[in-house]
C-alpha cells in the first residue's frame, strides 16, 4: 500500500520513535477508545493552532473498506497484507476534517458507516499490518506541527511527542453520543445494541497482543464523561497552550 498526504509537511530523516530532532512545532497525540470524540478534538485544536490533522484511523477504516469490497476475511492476515500492497490511501487535510481517497476515490464518507468502522476494529489487530501502518503515519508526521489521533500514537507511534492527550469517557456516555448522532440511518438500532458494541471494541482494543489501547505513561488523562463538548475542548487547549508557552520561555 502506498499512502500520501497533501499536507506540505516533509518527513525528517530517521523518522519514527527514535527520532533525534527537535521539531519546530510539536506533535499531537490523541488516542482513547471508540467514540470518545478524538475525531472531533483534533480536527478543532487543528484549526486553534494552524496545525494540520492526520485522523490516521482513516487509513484503517480505507483498508477495511477494500477489504469489505473485495469479500476478504478480515481474519487473514496474509490476504490482508497483500491486498494493502496494491492500495493507494491518501489522506488531504480540509477545513472540517480529512479528504480520505482510497485509490482515487472519495470514501471520505463511507468509511464512517457502522460496518466499516467494525471491520476496521477486527483489521488492526494484526501485528504486521499494524507495524506497516505505523511506519506510514511516522511518515506522515515526523516534521511536526500536526495533530494525530488513534489508539497508540502516544504509545508506539509517537511515543516521543510533544503533547500527549488520553480522551476518555464511560461506554454508556460514548453509546449515548454515538446513539444521538446515528441520525435516520441508525433508526433500527437500539442505544443498547451501541453500547455493547462499544463495549466490544473496547475489549478488543485493550486486549489485542500488538499495541494494545493504553494510555502513555505521560499522558494528560481527559475523562469527558461529566464534561460538555465546550469544557473538553477548552481543557484541551489549555494543555496544549501550557506546552506551547514552556516551549517560548
Amino acid at each position: 500500500m502506498s499512502t500520501t498526504s497533501t499536507t506540505g509537511t516533509e518527513s525528517a530523516s530517521g523518522a519514527g520513535a527514535e527520532s533525534k530532532v527537535r521539531r519546530v512545532r510539536p506533535v499531537i497525540a490523541i488516542d482513547g477508545p471508540a467514540g470518545a470524540g478524538k475525531s472531533t478534538l483534533a480536527a478543532h485544536l487543528a484549526r486553534r493552532f494552524g496545525f494540520l490533522n492526520l485522523e490516521t484511523g482513516a487509513m484503517y477504516r480505507a483498508l477495511a473498506l477494500k477489504a469489505i469490497d473485495h469479500d476478504l476475511s478480515f481474519d487473514e492476515e496474509p490476504e490482508l497484507l497483500e491486498l494493502a500492497e496494491r492500495t493507494r490511501i491518501a489522506l488531504k487535510p480540509q477545513l472540517e476534517g480529512n479528504l480520505v481517497l482510497l485509490d482515487g476515490v472519495d470514501v471520505s464518507r463511507r468509511v464512517r458507516d457502522g460496518d466499516v468502522t467494525a471491520a476496521a476494529s477486527r483489521v488492526s489487530v494484526h501485528p504486521r499490518l499494524r507495524h506497516w501502518m505505523v511506519e506510514q503515519q511516522r511518515l506522515l508526521g515526523d516534521a511536526g506541527g500536526v495533530v494525530m489521533e488513534g489508539r497508540d500514537i502516544g504509545t508506539v507511534v509517537f511515543p516521543d511527542a510533544e503533547v500527549k492527550i488520553f480522551l476518555d469517557a464511560a461506554p454508556e456516555v460514548r453509546g449515548n453520543r454515538r446513539y444521538r448522532q446515528g441520525g435516520p440511518a441508525q433508526a433500527e438500532v437500539t442505544e443498547e445494541a451501541v453500547i455493547r458494541e462499544l463495549k466490544e471494541r473496547d475489549a478488543r482494543d485493550r486486549n489485542r497482543a500488538e499495541s494494545p489501547l493504553r494510555a502513555a505513561e505521560d499522558a494528560v488523562i481527559l475523562d469527558s464523561t461529566a464534561m460538555s463538548l465546550e469544557q473538553v475542548l477548552k481543557a484541551a487547549e489549555e494543555i496544549v497552550e501550557a506546552h506551547l508557552g514552556e516551549r517560548r520561555r
